[in-house]
């Protein structure tokens, strides 16, 4: 059997939301990533419980990027489809590259099933227009088969079909079985006898695969280019990494972490994760409401824990008055934002930069909070220990803006040395030295940050809140140049928390014609536009910047270096905007905006900026 050895691939397994296809996506992915391939994943799923059966609403999809080198997306198009009925393969072979390989189900390609596709003739290839390589499999007739004697009902074994089409693609691929058999059993722990089930039709899809050659006895290989830094890597997902990031940060800062939350998607992980971490002293409180979630946390906070809130962006609307009440007491907090797809319900399991002014200005009175966007999955747990660190030394809320598309895509982390790669983190409390002169709003005059004091603290007795306080005193003020003081307080110490920031850095040539700036979780698909481009022999750089509000210092510097720039961004143009307010000189010559729900297309990008680069 020839085997074929490739640069890179990039597989989508698609079908009903009951089909497993996310299950089967992640065991390829974690498989891929053990053997030392990199990993760059996109679960791309309705917003539905449960869609009817068959019905092209319901299709579920997990699309995931495997190279020999380092890759920054899950792909534009996939060289590999697994299409387990006639709505997946309809919806989904638009994700198709011309060459690619269809894995179907033939047992689930009946009328009956075209039918609930609108696919209206016998051959659905036809009627589509596709003339790919087919890899027909009666994948459901051959798990009956495999687990006849298994003592479950019909309906269970089904269940296990996913397993099947990933045996087959394991051995499309040369994946060893025996990591993903290590897999499932961890998974079904509990329930061994459902693991060693999906084991058995896991290795019968192997087995058919090898002995029929479905592909023309053509078989492909990633080998890995050369080793990764040495250390223990492990597949995570945006929001684990923003669960460990915040659990890290806890532990430097030697707090107790509090999370006040209510489920929503796609933040609803976060809570769920940090509930598992109670031997850690972690708390979690899954409150009534978003407001409670948010309140709880203040309050969490004013008690002298780290407290997080997260949401996604209907969450952020009703949490406003709560957050508010964090800026105005000047106690720390993180508001992680999971961002979707809106407005109001919108598209909840899609993704979008859409939360960015929201999260900058979407507050009543003057009301300056920082503002971190994380840029990908691995990067989540280094923006949620800075957003951390930035809310308890500078004792101000912090948003942490990551979106679904980060939440939810995951590659292949490096665990961290804690003691060696972060820099402490030390709370702005109040010293012992202080009791008896101290008031609540006795400033630093480094940073401007104000005391924490723990309730129940002898000497630190005291009171805040809601209403304006004396800057003196922290008595309640209605004074007009208090406030106006205690106004201009509160945004120069936002202001000052530039001074610990790392300088803005640019990827690419020092000399590019075009500079392109991004932001958040679009950096993947971004830096990959740029080396396309440099590679046919165009000058383009990349800024992607993590930190918003403040912006790093050399901003204005390094921007207004440039005769042209292009700022790219999945909303209308609110980072545009933004910098446009902040530094009115910036050569913005252009922008490139989508609102689709979906992450940036690379050839979309290439073919924009090219012409941006040319007029």
């Amino acid at each position: 059997m020839m085997v074929k050895e490739l640069e890179k691939v990039v597989v989508r397994f698609s079908g009903d939301s009951g089909d497993g296809m996310q299950l089967a996506g992640n065991i390829f992915s974690n498989v891929s990533a053990t053997v030392g391939n990199d990993i760059c994943t996109f679960p791309d799923y309705p917003a539905d419980i449960r869609a009817p059966q068959g019905s092209l609403t319901g299709v579920s999809g997990f699309q995931v990027h495997i190279g020999a080198g380092k890759v920054h997306t899950p792909g534009d198009q996939c060289d590999v489809l697994v299409a387990m009925n006639p709505a997946a393969l309809k919806t989904q072979y638009k994700f198709c590259k011309p060459g690619a390989v269809i894995i179907i189900d033939t047992d689930s390609f009946t009328r009956k099933d075209l039918d609930k596709a609108l696919i209206t003739s016998d051959d659905p290839f036809e009627e589509l227009g596709i003339k790919n390589e087919i890899i027909a499999a009666p994948i459901s007739s051959m798990c009956k088969e495999s687990l006849k004697d298994s003592g479950m009902d019909n309906k269970s074994i089904l269940r296990c079909k996913n397993m099947f089409a990933l045996g087959l693609v394991c051995w499309l691929f040369n994946r060893e079985i025996p990591l993903a058999e290590n897999m499932l059993r961890e998974k079904f722990a509990k329930k061994p006898a459902i693991a060693e089930a999906n084991i058995k039709v896991l290795n019968d899809g192997y087995n058919y695969g090898h002995n029929t050659h479905a592909n023309g006895a053509v078989t492909y290989k990633i080998e890995s280019n050369g080793p990764k830094a040495k250390g223990r890597y492990m597949d995570i997902n945006g929001n684990k990494a923003t669960c460990y990031g915040l659990i890290a940060a806890a532990e430097k800062a030697g707090l107790q972490l509090y999370l006040g939350s209510y489920p929503i998607t796609p933040a609803t992980d976060i809570l769920h994760e940090l509930s598992k971490h109670k031997s850690l002293g972690i708390k979690t409180v899954q409150c009534e409401d978003e407001i409670a979630g948010c309140a709880s946390a203040v309050g969490a906070s004013f008690a002298g824990a780290l407290a997080v809130t997260s949401t996604s962006g209907p969450g952020i609307c009703l949490k406003s008055e709560a957050m508010n009440l964090a800026v105005i007491a000047e106690l720390p907090l993180v508001v992680v934002d999971v961002q979707r797809g809106g407005p109001s319900t919108g598209m909840p399991t899609k993704s979008e930069q859409t939360d960015l002014l929201q999260a900058l200005y979407g507050r009543n009175g003057e009301s300056p909070m920082p503002v971190i966007a994380a840029t990908s999955p691995t990067n989540c747990f280094d923006a949620a220990y800075q957003a951390a660190k930035i809310a308890v030394e500078h004792m101000t809320p912090v948003v942490l803006l990551t979106d679904a598309f980060v939440a939810n895509g995951a590659a292949a982390w490096k665990l961290p040395d804690l003691e060696k790669d972060y820099p402490a983190i030390t709370p702005h409390r109040v010293t012992p030295d202080m009791a008896g002169s101290w008031t609540p709003y006795t400033r630093d005059p480094e940073n401007g940050a104000r005391y924490w004091a723990v309730p129940g603290t002898p000497g630190f007795s005291h009171r805040i809140g809601g209403l304006e306080k004396s800057s003196a005193t922290g008595a309640i003020s209605t004074e007009p140049e208090n406030h106006d003081l205690m106004t201009r307080l509160r945004a120069e110490k936002v202001a000052k928390i530039a001074d610990s920031l790392p300088l803005q850095q640019v990827e690419g040539p020092e000399d590019a014609d075009l500079l392109i700036v991004g932001w958040g979780g679009t950096y993947g698909h971004l830096y990959s536009a740029m080396e396309e481009m440099n590679a046919q022999g165009k000058k383009v750089a990349l800024a992607q910047f993590q930190y918003i509000n403040p912006l790093p210092k050399n901003t204005a510097e390094l921007l207004c270096r440039y005769k042209k720039i292009v700022v790219a961004e999945q909303n209308s143009g609110q980072f545009a905007a933004y910098l446009r307010s902040k530094i009115p000189a910036a050569p913005i010559t252009a922008q490139f905006n989508q609102v689709k729900g979906q992450p940036f297309v690379t050839k979309e990008l290439v073919a924009a900026f090219t012409k941006i680069l040319e007029d």
